[in-house]
């Protein structure tokens, strides 16, 4: 099973007894964009919600990274299995999904891949939907074990500020990182955290879906060193997971996620504009 799957692949695959399909729609963007389909989904998948079941509530930080006890229990519940298959998609195209992609990986379970162009190339396909609705599962066998070393926290950015033993790549806009465009969080500042590099989130995209492997080749070569340690941070964790997904797919790996990102890092850093 590759790490991003087409539209066509799943609808092929779509009865595979193994396969378990998540929808992790997030309805929008920290931007403000939304879905232009907020109650439909795909047949027979079960939602994923990222923002309370798989994040930790009690952080202060957006997108915070759940425990492993919390995925886990929760991963249970929705009849996830330790030999499952899982698909991940969102209702956004590529939006949310690679986070959760990432945190399937962070807790141990590799056999996980992303639908690429999500909910909206589904329904463009013309491939038949159903309403969202709560459903119950026989609980399920999944264990988590997180694998710390693909989590930077904020003492490892600032240790590497001096150590330089890994390159931050940021995915947000321009304007953010250059410090000209307002934070979706009004109250801190924008702008970057030193000798980060830039490469948009937006950029890999088209359509709401991946550009194509030679097209990201090519966009990835061209901003990112080879053959050093990459850590991808954002504003708050989530859209550094499509940067990521996008280098993997492409053969230049990264290491780590730096769960607080930008929100994180500008708070205890005191870079707010009151």
């Amino acid at each position: 099973m590759n790490t991003i799957v087409s539209i066509e692949w799943l609808n092929q695959h779509l009865k595979d007894p193994d396969l378990i399909l998540l929808d992790a729609s997030l309805q929008t963007t920290a931007e403000g964009a939304s879905a232009d389909s907020q109650l439909q989904t795909i047949p027979g998948a079960r939602y994923f919600d990222l923002k309370n079941s798989f994040s930790d509530c009690n952080s202060p930080f957006p997108n915070t990274l759940p425990t492993e006890k919390q995925f886990e229990a929760n991963c249970q519940k929705l009849g996830i299995h330790k030999n499952s298959k899982i698909i991940v998609f969102d209702s956004l195209g590529i939006y949310s999904s690679p986070r959760v992609w990432w945190l399937f990986k962070v807790m141990g379970h590799p056999n996980v891949s992303v639908l690429n162009g999500g909910f909206p190339e589904w329904e463009r396909k013309g491939y038949t939907t159903e309403l969202r609705t709560q459903k119950y599962y026989e609980l399920g066998t999944f264990k988590a074990t997180l694998e710390t070393k693909s989590i930077k926290n904020y003492q490892d950015i600032l240790n590497n500020l001096h150590e330089k033993t890994f390159t931050i790549v940021d995915a947000r806009s321009k304007g953010r990182f250059n410090g000209t465009e307002n934070e979706p969080r009004k109250y801190l500042k924008s702008g970057h955290i030193p000798d980060a590099i830039n490469m948009p989130y937006q950029d890999l995209l088209e359509n709401g879906k991946f550009k194509s492997e030679l097209e990201l080749k090519k966009i990835i070569n061209q901003k990112l060193p080879k053959n050093e340690k990459l850590v991808f941070s954002c504003g708050s964790g989530l859209t550094a997971c499509i940067v990521m997904l996008a280098c993997e797919t492409v053969s230049q790996k990264g290491i780590a996620i730096y769960d607080g990102s930008w929100t994180e890092w500008a708070e205890l850093q005191d870079l707010k504009t009151v």
